[in-house]
């Protein structure tokens, strides 16, 4: 099932700057057949449901076996039966 979704990954305790980890986010993200289009609070997809959520809990293991104690992740998903949803489908 096709879906989109917008993700945002919150590392906590690992300093002021998580710049790291939300490159490693994106580095995690580019690997999968996603359409993907970051933006100043988060990362919007475009794929496989299955597959985002595979890749979110993928996410948390790597980013904890690098050392980042603790995360929050904010996941709004979108799944349609009427038509394929698309990122392309949501710019105004």
């Amino acid at each position: 099932m096709k879906a989109t979704a917008e993700l945002q990954i919150v590392p906590i305790g690992t300093g002021v700057s998580v710049r790291q980890e939300i490159s490693r986010v994106i580095e995690i993200l580019e690997d999968h057949d996603f359409i993907i289009e970051t933006h100043a609070s988060g990362t919007n997809i475009e794929g496989e449901l299955s597959e985002i959520l595979a890749t979110v809990a993928d996410i948390h293991t790597q980013l904890h076996e690098q050392g980042c104690v603790r995360m929050l992740s904010y996941l709004k998903l979108e799944t349609r039966t009427d038509k394929m949803p698309t990122l392309a489908g949501k710019r105004l």
